[in-house]
């Protein structure tokens, strides 16, 4: 493949500004972070430890392969609501015993792990990604249930976390629940519903109704210890498959279980040995402007992430906005798709689709760095057919088979955000930098359209136009499209998988294309690749 070329200028005062930006950027970042690692801070987490139980991430660190890598997800999940800011759960993908596997790990320190609406759309995604990747599940589980004050948003969505692990099983994917401590009422179901089981003696309650429930419900007075605790579940009811002395030996057997699944990849193994960028992934930082209006050229990301620096490009002479080649990451074969000056013009939406259909015919996994403020407008593109051809994108890209990986690296508005392969859309995994926008277009210019609708209005109905008025309204939209498009807005809603550093993109697409070659890798049939 051809060697890109970096023409990146380090010395020069745009990348200082830039880097100091992506700087800032991050130390928010890692601000928000921080509070999810905290849970419900150092007064619970004190109490829980004072009960001889372990913190959720020292469970999740015990579980895990020794210094193998963890890919957290939806980490900001929550983030400006009500709720604790990671959403009282801890999702992601790691290694046990070899296999890769979805981890769902309840933080009791935050409400006893109650489930929130954020924490149910957390969970919920972190099983979807298990079942379309065919990923194993284990779930690390104490939680009192629901968070009864949201119930009505909860109660009905909810069961939708039984259906997940029940059609898990059926697809021959294995669940495990390793139970260190409550795990009542819906929340019963989670061990009920896993292939495997393990209760810890002492700390386990796995039961319908506790208590006061039962004593309302049926007058029977009982205990926590005979109505769900680990002994009677393991010795009377079956419910538990192992019985376990502790956390740490729950812990291991959990890691002795999915040694023992016999588990196998079906798509193929990576290249070996591939060979690192030639340009230093530090250097992303001085690449991207703070303004997202600001373009920048994707080919130097793809020069600090790519193999080798190994970038064979499609069509370069042809719809040059947007960028498109073959590649691999971490020896995994990849297409790119790229935004370079951030509009998608018919020419750009023709090209596009060949490359989609081209890496369907050869089981090739897409890559999608979107940078975009849509499909263009105006006369002369209409008329030119720029609804024909982006809907023939937007076609290639729903119907495409292969694993989509999506990466909002500075603004995904409008319908660009559907062509590039959006949450709507499903691909396998999705991340932002934390700089990235989300909305149907930017903040001036949706402030600027209610502007001119206002104006045309007041023209229509013959009353005169307050131009004062006018002005405050346009600032208060503007203020309101930043917020509602900041990056720590749109994940904590759970648009995307979370926010990564830029320096980190290719460790995260590494991750991402070796979780995603746990399922086949195969593109679809039954067409050819249309010429446009």
């Amino acid at each position: 493949m051809p060697v890109l070329k970096s023409l990146l200028d380090t010395s020069s005062q745009a990348y200082a500004s830039n880097r100091a930006a992506q700087l800032a950027a991050l130390d928010q970042l890692d601000e928000q972070l921080a509070k999810a690692v905290a849970g419900g801070g150092e007064r619970y987490a004190q109490r829980h430890r004072e009960r001889g139980k372990l913190p959720v991430r020292e469970r999740l660190e015990l579980l895990l392969d020794p210094d193998s890598p963890f890919l957290e997800l939806s980490a900001l999940a929550a983030w400006g609501t009500e709720f604790t800011v990671g959403a009282s759960v801890l999702t992601g993908i790691g290694v046990v015993s070899g296999v890769e596997c979805v981890v769902i790990g309840h933080d009791p320190t935050v409400r006893g792990g109650a489930m929130n609406p954020f924490s149910l759309r957390k969970t919920l995604r972190a099983l979807e990604i298990a079942r379309t990747n065919r990923l194993p599940v284990i779930n690390l589980v104490e939680s009192g249930g629901a968070d009864l004050p949201t119930q009505a948003d909860l109660f009905v969505p909810a069961g939708r976390i039984f259906h997940e692990l029940t059609e898990l099983s059926s697809l021959a994917i294995p669940t495990v629940a390793l139970v260190f401590g409550n795990s009542t009422a819906g929340g019963a179901y989670v061990p009920g519903m896993c292939d495997y089981a393990v209760l810890v003696d002492r700390r386990a309650k796995v039961f319908l109704g506790g208590p006061p429930l039962v004593k309302m419900a049926t007058g029977e007075e009982s205990d926590d210890e005979s109505l769900g605790g680990a002994e009677m579940h393991s010795r009377v009811s079956g419910l538990s498959d192992y019985f376990a002395a502790d956390e740490r030996d729950a812990i291991r057997l959990g890691r002795a279980i999915m040694a023992r699944t016999n588990w196998r990849k079906l798509g193929p193994a990576p290249a070996p040995d591939p060979e690192p960028p030639r340009y230093d992934p530090d250097e992303i930082l001085g690449l991207v402007p703070p303004d997202p209006k600001v373009p920048f050229d994707p080919r130097e990301v793809l020069a600090r992430t790519v193999d080798g620096s190994d970038f064979d490009e499609y069509k370069p002479l042809y719809g040059t906005s947007l960028v498109t080649g073959w590649a691999s990451v971490h020896g995994y074969p990849v297409g790119v798709l790229a935004n370079h000056r951030g509009v998608l013009f018919s020419e750009e939406a023709k090209k596009a689709t060949e490359f989609i259909l081209l890496a369907n015919q050869t089981d090739t996994p897409l890559v999608f760095l979107q940078n975009t403020t849509g499909y263009m407008v105006g006369k002369d593109y209409e008329q030119g057919g720029i609804v024909k051809d982006g809907a023939k994108m937007i076609n290639a890209v729903t119907n495409s088979a292969v694993p989509h990986l999506t990466i909002n690296m500075a603004s995904s508005f409008g319908a660009g955000n559907y062509g590039m392969s959006g949450r709507a859309f499903d691909p396998r995994l999705m991340f932002a930098w934390p700089g990235a926008k989300l909305a149907v277009m930017g903040a001036a210019q949706l402030a600027g359209v209610m502007s001119i609708v206002g104006r045309a209005s007041a023209t229509a109905q013959g009353r005169p136009f307050d131009e004062d008025a006018d002005r405050a309204r346009t600032a208060a939209i503007e203020a309101q499209i930043e917020a509602e498009s900041h990056a720590f807005f749109v994940t904590a809603r759970l648009y995307d998988d979370g926010i990564v550093d830029p320096r980190d993109t290719r460790t995260v697409l590494g991750m991402s294309l070796s979780a995603v070659h746990s399922q086949r890798v195969a593109g679809r049939r039954g067409f050819g690749v249309f010429r446009m």
